[in-house]
């Protein structure tokens, strides 16, 4: 290129040869002067051409010398990006993070949340989740090692790890005297402070439904634990939501948490021990999008859900930007126990009318949530052909 632009550049004259007169030279018989070669015009030509390619030569090396630092510079570059011979990284991504230090938390104390905590790992496995995933169940239910089940429950035991794989903790379940069956195993949950083997765990209570990958949880800025505000239950009660809690396991916090199952009251579940000792000291998730109630599609606290009282209800717009959602319609009764026609249809949320047209979005979208809940419950732990392990698993 630089020949090129030089080239592009330069003309020349023709020069007139000996037998071509000039004037002002000398005749070609005469012998000239000193002086009077100094000053001819083919001197000047010749030392023009001279100090012409003199230049060329410097152009020349230069240029050999910047495309030899461009091509080191190139290369250095081409190390820096691959981490070769850099000391300066760039932050970490996704990409290069060790999910094995992490895991999802599942715990069982019955057939029927066996169930939902299965279907909550086929939900992890669709939508691609590359953290550990870990179920705490009732050691009577299955040995961790055995290769068949025998029985519905172990079946479905097995199913989590050969499939999904899942990682099998048999535990031994935290019962306590309550009037709420519902509640009543519920300290059970909190023993993920006690899975030291990871460096953080996900528990989510699994009568919900994962609508997208929250894997970006883990990771948050260190915290012992990180929960999203109860926002149905404000103003009148300020207190924090245990249905999705990011966890640092440790002895000593799972101490201050044994201690405090101890000593509970009548009245006090795992949400009530949670918030006395976490309340004032927890990182706060935001609840858009990590913690929807399917309650707030029909019309409850939405005020609260959104945050504000200027932003309009959108009922699409809230499904489509919402994590995680949770069945929570009392009367309505959980999503795998029947509620009677007349009920779901007393609570189900009402059409309206945009424009003068009648709209039933929100009712529409809230009947979905029960009719895919109860559709992949039969599918994953009714179906028997789902029951049997495919032929290639998860990852190891």
């Amino acid at each position: 290129m630089a020949l090129h632009f030089l080239r592009s550049r330069w003309s020349y004259s023709k020069v007139p040869g000996d037998d071509v007169a000039s004037p002002g030279l000398p005749s070609a018989k005469t012998r000239p002067s000193l002086s009077e070669v100094i000053y001819s015009k083919r001197f000047r030509w010749v030392a023009s051409a001279i100090v012409g390619l003199l230049f060329l030569t410097l152009v020349f090396r230069n240029s050999d010398q910047i495309s030899a630092i461009r091509s080191s510079s190139s290369a250095t570059s081409s190390h820096q990006d691959h981490g070769e011979s850099s000391q300066i990284k760039s932050p970490p991504g996704q990409h290069d993070v060790d999910w094995s230090r992490f895991a999802y938390v599942q715990y069982v104390t019955d057939s029927h949340y066996l169930c939902n905590s299965v279907m909550f790992f086929e939900r992890l496995d669709h939508v691609q989740s590359k953290a550990d995933r870990v179920l705490m169940y009732p050691s009577t239910m299955v040995d961790p090692q055995a290769t068949e089940g025998g029985r519905p429950d172990a079946d479905l035991v097995l199913r989590a790890r050969d499939v999904y794989g899942v990682k099998l903790v048999p535990i031994t379940v935290q019962h306590r005297q309550s009037a709420d069956p519902t509640w009543a195993d519920s300290f059970t949950k909190l023993l993920a402070f006690n899975q030291t083997q990871y460096e953080r765990v996900l528990s989510i209570d699994s009568d919900s439904t994962l609508l997208q990958n929250v894997d970006e949880l883990f990771l948050l800025p260190p915290t012992p634990v990180a929960m999203p505000r109860a926002y149905w239950l404000y103003p009148e009660k300020e207190i924090l939501s245990s249905q999705i809690m990011l966890v640092t396991p440790s002895a000593d916090e799972f101490a201050r948490i044994k201690a405090k199952i101890d000593g509970a009251g009548e009245n006090d579940y795992d949400m009530e021990i949670v918030n006395t000792l976490y309340r004032d000291s927890a990182l706060v998730l935001p609840h858009r999008p990590y913690d929807l109630l399917t309650r707030t599609i029909a019309g409850d606290h939405i005020k609260e859900y959104l945050g504000n009282d200027h932003e309009a209800f959108d009922p699409v717009a809230v499904y489509n930007e919402a994590k995680l959602l949770h069945f929570s319609d009392w009367p309505v009764h959980k999503p795998w126990l029947y509620s009677p026609p007349e009920l779901m249809q007393a609570h189900q949320p009402k059409c309206v009318v945009k424009d003068d047209v009648e709209d039933c979005t929100a009712r529409d979208l809230w009947l979905g949530f029960y009719t895919d809940f109860r559709a992949r419950r039969k599918r994953v732990c009714e179906d028997p052909a789902a029951l049997r392990p495919r032929s290639a698993g998860r990852r190891s």
